[in-house]
């Protein structure tokens, strides 16, 4: 073999190689530096499916080893009945220096749209009311997602269908860029806390989750947490205290 023929063959090599590599980047859902795209095909509570395209972007600080946090999130989807595109975004946010979420439920109830997230650690956890169950809701009327309290959630809506914990690498382990309700079930069926395979509707006691994160305190030791009429609100402090804004002042009108 010539000189040139072998400088031909490791040619042809590595082109092979490298497309190979491309190909394996895309099944795995990667398209772009520091961000996963891929799609998850939703089952709804009525039987019915939807596909949702999710993408994660992290970046930030982090230990040696470790990757980085959430800096960005978003998934959209196509309303059944209106066709309507639906966009959520949960962006970096100062004070706790990551994104807020890791979403874990997207369900459709009479042309409504709700979705249940549960806080990224501790910080969010507090910043977001330390609500028990350990969840903050959302719904969106068809101009903008608001939240809810746990009690406006139908009861009908009662099972996580989103790759909870660490999805991009979940995805990564997976290898393909459309997960299946199925794939998405058997994830959810192996983790270990209960509010996390089904929607709790009464607290939680103890445990291990984020319920257990320590109230912050200030310099002297006092605990940092809303009062009501000199009683502090330790856990769902945000919908009792909306409870009490709207006995208090709206029902007064």
């Amino acid at each position: 073999m010539s000189a040139n023929q072998d400088i031909l063959r490791r040619i042809a090599k590595l082109g092979t190689f490298l497309m190979m590599g491309v190909s394996m980047s895309a099944d795995a859902g990667l398209f772009g530096l520091g961000g996963t795209s891929w799609k998850e095909e939703v089952l709804l509570h009525d039987g019915s499916k939807i596909v949702v395209e999710r993408s994660v972007e992290r970046g930030g600080r982090h230990e040696i080893g470790q990757k980085p946090p959430y800096r960005e999130q978003s998934f959209t989807f196509t309303l059944p009945a209106t066709g309507q595109r639906v966009t959520w975004e949960d962006k970096y946010s100062e004070d706790i220096g990551t994104a807020s979420f890791l979403p874990m439920l997207i369900d459709i109830f009479k042309d409504t749209t709700y979705l249940v997230a549960s806080s990224m650690g501790c910080l969010s956890y507090n910043k977001w009311g330390r609500p028990n169950p350990p969840y903050v809701i959302f719904k969106h009327d068809g101009k903008e997602w608001k939240r809810i309290p746990l009690q406006e959630l139908p009861a009908e809506v009662k099972t996580p269908n989103l790759i909870f914990s660490a999805p991009d690498i979940e995805v990564e382990k997976i290898g393909k860029s459309f997960i299946t309700a199925e794939m998405i079930k058997q994830l959810i069926d192996g983790y270990k806390q209960p509010e996390y395979r089904s929607i709790l509707r009464e607290p939680i006691k103890g445990g291990e989750g984020l319920t257990s994160c320590p109230i912050p305190t200030t310099a002297a030791a006092k605990l940092i947490a809303p009062e009501i009429e000199g009683k502090l609100l330790y856990y769902n402090w945000w919908p009792l205290a909306q409870d009490w804004l709207n006995k208090t002042y709206r029902g007064n009108k």
